[in-house]
């Protein structure tokens, strides 16, 4: 689909709509004003968010929110102070269609203006709009469709693209890589699609460099955005979407609209040893989608245990391509599942449904009293039409309760993040980035995890409008 014109500022638009009328602008380093509360004092660290930040330019808009140009969201946290920079993620695409002030390239759900011919000829931008891996000596912007961005963890300035000394420069390396909690290593993978479609799989030192990389064969052209590392082995939930590969070739339809939902092939459970990559089990289930999981752990009788957020079907996707246009009105609902499986089989032993409403961005976190999950949930049990998350919640799995943190009507709240207080072992704090749409600014929200339904505990004014953004991560010290 060829992108649309311009969003208009009008009253039939959601009240979130306002944060993504415009591209964002970029900011450099700014000591953030306190609005209200105090930073706490054990909060050292920085915050990274990654998420689409223009998507409109020469009048056009793009047709899917996730096309939207990549851009990075700083905060330090020093004692307490907080110092916040916002940049563009400058990839070569970018720098491209800014200099020609138009689009040029194509995305996951859009074409740039032009004839059928040149959507055809028209190569695919590399968006780095989804999240971010925070290495030693660098920072890595990542997109599920290419390699990852290299960036300066201070300045925020774009090195260009990073193979992590192993990577091919067609290899994808998606946007939800794993560090594993003893070793350091880190765990991801990239569909790659030619004549059939495979699975690499990459194993990186702690810096990042690649040691090890495996192709496993795939059935049709999934579309594979997550996946889990449970100590010793890797687990694939490659969900019943399949491209229909020779309309998005020819340009007669976007990536997006190109795959099909077919339960037929249900949701295939691939079992994989982390340290050889070899397949231990693979099994088909019954039919789900998912884009997220949780926590997952390798239990003592040897099974594992999963968490995911799970869609019935695909309408997920429809959802986000109309969240580009200001609009939302396809529902699609998803709830917090945990599933026990036996690797050796990828049989499902368990499953139960865990939090019963809609919701989305699962961020596990382990402390001395056990494990959270973490999650973006609305306000109200039932979901209003239109709105996106207003509301982030806390699940205890040892309770099995929810705790809502609900700032009222008009306040977006993105993914929340916890991070462990650098001085006292028992206490750690939730971070959000919050579109304020009575005021129509953006403000750095600081939650007391032991008291989620209480206020925060600081709020914080960013000085630009950050767009609602997809996901983030902390780094220490």
């Amino acid at each position: 689909m060829a992108l649309s014109s311009s969003l208009p500022i009008t009253p039939t638009l959601s009240p979130w709509a306002a944060a993504i009328v415009t591209p964002a602008v970029e900011f450099a380093p700014t000591s953030l004003a306190v609005l209200s509360g105090q930073i706490p004092a054990g909060l050292s660290g920085t915050l990274y968010r990654n998420g689409p930040a223009r998507l409109e330019r020469g009048g056009h808009r793009v047709e899917h929110w996730f096309d939207g140009d990549g851009a990075i969201l700083r905060v330090r946290f020093d004692g307490n102070a907080a110092l916040a920079t916002y940049r563009y993620v400058q990839s070569a695409g970018y720098g491209a269609e800014e200099k020609a002030d138009q689009y040029l390239y194509r995305g996951y759900g859009s074409f740039a203006p032009g004839s059928p011919w040149q959507r055809w000829r028209s190569q695919v931008k590399n968006a780095a709009n989804t999240s971010v891996l925070a290495l030693p000596d660098r920072l890595l912007a990542l997109w599920e469709g290419g390699l990852p961005h290299r960036l300066d963890r201070e300045t925020l300035e774009t090195v260009g693209l990073d193979s992590l000394d192993g990577l091919q420069p067609n290899d994808n390396f998606s946007a939800h890589p794993k560090r594993h909690p003893v070793t350091g290593e880190i765990f991801n993978f990239g569909v790659v699609a030619g004549g059939k479609a495979f699975l690499n799989l990459y194993r990186c030192r702690p810096s990042g460099s690649v040691t090890k990389t495996q192709r496993i064969d795939l059935t049709g052209i999934p579309l594979v955005h997550d996946f889990v590392l449970a100590d010793r082995y890797l687990v694939f939930c490659v969900p019943p979407v399949r491209l229909n590969p020779l309309p998005a070739l020819f340009g007669l339809q976007s990536f997006s609209d190109a795959l099909q939902w077919q339960p037929k092939w249900g949701t295939q459970i691939i079992v994989l040893e982390a340290d050889s990559f070899e397949i231990v089990a693979w099994n088909q289930v019954d039919p789900w989608y998912q884009w997220h999981f949780g926590h997952s752990s390798l239990n003592s009788d040897g099974t594992i245990t999963f968490e995911v957020v799970r869609y019935p079907d695909f309408t997920t996707n429809e959802q986000l391509k109309e969240v580009a246009s200001g609009r939302v009105s396809t529902p699609a609902e998803a709830q917090l599942w945990q599933y026990r499986i036996d690797p050796q089989t990828a049989e499902i032993l368990e499953g139960q449904c865990l939090v019963d409403r809609h919701c989305e961005f699962p961020v596990p976190f382990t402390g001395p009293a056990g494990p959270l999950t973490y999650l973006n949930v609305h306000r109200t049990l039932s979901t209003p039409k239109g709105e996106l998350f207003e509301a982030i919640a806390q699940y205890n799995p040892a309770t099995q309760t929810l705790t809502v943190a609900d700032a009222g009507a008009g306040y977006y709240l993105s993914e929340p993040i916890p991070v462990q207080d650098a001085d006292i072992p028992g206490q750690h704090w939730v971070v959000t980035v919050v579109y304020n749409s009575h005021d129509h600014r953006s403000e750095v929200w600081i939650y007391d995890a032991h008291h989620m339904d209480g206020a925060p505990v600081c709020c914080l004014l960013l000085p630009e409008i950050i767009p609602h953004s997809f996901h983030g991560v902390w780094a220490a010290g």
